[in-house]
């Protein structure tokens, strides 16, 4: 399968405004000249499929060839997803409704089509579940989710009047998380999010676990920050690190309730493993996916499955110490990728 029409299309895409940006943060970063930079982006996306962030984000300027490498880029993301991932099943992760259905299971909690219920069966499940999240039916990065309380209403008719303003396509019940992820941020489950790859004798593995954590108020823990874990022990194993490693942003500790983060276990760590690891193999023909986890009092619930999953927040320098990328491992349980 030929990807030349791929990268064809990142360059169509290529934004020089924003690539001018970058390049000023990059020699920012790494005291070289931008000359010298952006020669050397240029060659990083011919030979390693590298975008411009990638370039940033993994501090490719401070790695040799050999490492550079290793890491899985933006064109390498890319034949990843197309080579594992059966596009006919792209809609059970992608549609929230089909996804609670198909891994219902694993999900742990109560939900409903507001878009479709009459309004007799979204007072039922209110009465039943009077705190509500609200998702779109698609979505990402969790974009127009809320959380809404309906004691904070004159009456239902009045929370049903705010769900319909709130043009919630997806009614849930809220998951209690478990004390300990509780009391670091206690704002919004604090997933933690599991790579797993389906090999090529058809078992699934963990290839990479990150613990994230909300932020300045956030009720989903998207644009907050996460911490690697250790497949071996199930305790953080780095500093805490924005989606967006190149701000050389880090944390100790939760700026919110300074809580330390390295060394600290993560509870019913094994248990998540297993969980998604077995609904790895309920849509075997998507081989590579991102499970977010919450850990709640009872265990691990899933809370969403990407097909997509991000390449970057894995693979930043303050996770990857060794500075070594993931490809190596996808190379390890598949040999049969042409990469």
């Amino acid at each position: 399968m030929s990807f030349f029409p791929y990268y064809l299309r990142v360059l169509s895409g290529m934004r020089y405004g924003k690539f001018a940006e970058v390049l000023d943060r990059a020699q920012k970063f790494s005291g070289r000249s931008k000359g010298w930079l952006t020669r050397d982006m240029l060659r990083c996306g011919l030979r390693y499929g590298a975008g411009y962030y990638d370039y940033l984000t993994f501090g490719f300027w401070e790695l040799t060839d050999e490492q550079r490498a290793t890491y899985v880029t933006r064109v390498k993301s890319k034949k990843l997803v197309t080579l594992l991932n059966d596009p006919r099943y792209e809609d059970t992760f992608n549609d929230k409704e089909k996804f609670n259905t198909a891994f219902r299971a694993y999900i742990r909690r109560d939900f409903l089509n507001f878009r479709t219920a009459s309004k007799d069966e979204v007072r039922a499940f209110v009465e039943k579940h009077p705190v509500v999240f609200c998702k779109p039916a698609h979505g990402s990065c969790g974009h127009d989710c809320s959380k809404l309380d309906s004691a904070q209403f004159a009456d239902f008719d009045a929370f049903y009047a705010a769900l319909e303003e709130n043009e919630a396509w997806l009614i849930e019940e809220v998951l209690r998380q478990h004390p300990r992820s509780e009391e670091v941020y206690p704002l919004a489950m604090n997933c933690l999010r599991l790579i797993t790859l389906i090999d090529d004798a058809g078992a699934p593995h963990v290839i990479f676990a990150t613990q994230k954590f909300g932020l300045n108020g956030r009720v989903v823990d998207n644009y907050g920050f996460g911490c690697r874990v250790d497949l071996e022990t199930g305790i953080i194993c780095s500093p805490g690190v924005s989606g967006d490693g190149s701000l050389g942003i880090t944390y100790d500790e939760h700026p919110m309730t300074h809580i330390k983060l390295q060394g600290r276990e993560v509870p019913c760590f094994f248990e998540a493993c297993e969980c998604v690891c077995r609904a790895a193999l309920e849509v075997p023909q998507m081989r590579y996916i991102g499970w977010d986890v919450g850990i709640t009092p009872k265990g691990p619930a899933i809370v969403e499955g990407n097909d997509y999953t991000a390449h970057d927040f894995w693979q930043l320098p303050a996770q990857t110490p060794e500075k070594t990328g993931m490809l190596p491992v996808f190379q390890k349980y598949a040999p049969s990728l042409k990469l």
